[in-house]
């Protein structure tokens, strides 16, 4: 089942900035999870694996749908609860983001809604997984609340070599420190601290760190109010899209609309960058969008964006 019409509904919400996003509701156990419509390519019912050796325990192995091979990941065995009792009616949600194809084994596929991010809150630490846990949000939608999974987090986790990579900055040559401040949006920890870390070592010593779109704002007006220029406190933004309360895609809206602080230049750092994403972001006045791998590259064009 292509999932064609349900990203292009998502897409016209990204492209407006109405803060909202699609869910796509999944069961495992029993269990109500969900997940970013915008990351989700394809649903298919689960088919024969091929085992592979030496592989991460819940790396099931891969399927080959139409001449395109593919991970699976049984996500209930990550997620320590029982297995499927009936797993030949299992679901294979097949995802793409960070530029990446992987497919999660559920049980059910339940349905998609349509919810703001006012209505997302960050978990506490202690559910899935300590400081740092799986679960990104927790969305209350009539009467149920729906545990989103941080998938970035899962797949960083099995391959590491695809998230961000520190020696990428290597190639970048002798770097001088920068007094520039740039201002991170970004509600993982794990992310905001890769994140922290490569600027400081590109020379970007001066950081501020915002957990969500509406913190980030919220510093901002005080910023404005405070009568002094902007560019003394906030040289660049970058920003996740996906964030509980306020996303990417909302701020990036509200600073470009805004007469004081529409010059400050937002780079939209995000595992969903894609040609239609990107296209999204434009609309909305984004100054660059980078996929999250792509550390290097996000400080070349810092680089650049800061030196005008």
């Amino acid at each position: 089942m292509e999932f064609s019409e349900s990203t292009s509904q998502t897409k016209i919400l990204l492209e407006s900035g109405t803060n909202e996003l699609e869910i796509m509701e999944f069961t495992i156990a029993g269990e109500l999870f969900g997940i970013n419509v915008a990351k989700v390519r394809e649903i298919m019912m689960a088919q024969e694996v091929k085992k592979m050796p030496n592989s991460n325990s819940v790396v099931e192995g891969v399927i080959k749908p139409r001449d395109e091979i593919i991970t699976v990941i049984e996500l209930g065995k990550y997620l320590n609860v029982p297995k499927s009792e009936n797993p030949n009616n299992d679901i294979f949600i097949i995802t793409h983001f960070n530029k990446l194809n992987f497919a999660f084994r559920v049980e059910t596929v339940t349905g998609i809604n349509r919810i703001s991010w006012e209505s997302i809150r960050k978990p506490d630490r202690v559910i899935y997984g300590g400081e740092e846990g799986v679960a990104t949000g927790i969305a209350e939608y009539k009467d149920r609340l729906i545990t989103i999974l941080d998938f970035e987090k899962i797949i960083a986790e099995i391959s590491p070599e695809s998230s961000i990579q520190f020696e990428n900055l290597d190639r970048l040559g002798e770097r001088r420190t920068s007094e520039k401040s740039i201002l991170i949006v970004e509600d993982s920890m794990l992310l905001s601290k890769m994140i922290t870390e490569c600027l400081h070592k590109a020379g970007y010593r001066n950081t501020v760190k915002a957990d969500n779109g509406q913190e980030a704002w919220d510093y901002l007006m005080e910023v404005k109010e405070s009568g002094s220029p902007i560019e003394e406190h906030v040289s660049c933004i970058v920003s996740d899209i996906e964030m509980p309360l306020m996303d990417g895609h909302r701020l990036t809206r509200l600073v470009k609309e805004d007469s004081v602080l529409k010059d400050t230049p937002i780079v939209l750092f995000s595992s969903l960058i894609s040609d239609e994403i990107r296209r999204k972001g434009e609309a909305l006045g984004a100054d660059e969008q980078i996929a999250k791998p792509e550390i290097a590259n996000l400080v070349s064009i810092i680089d650049r964006l800061t030196s005008k």
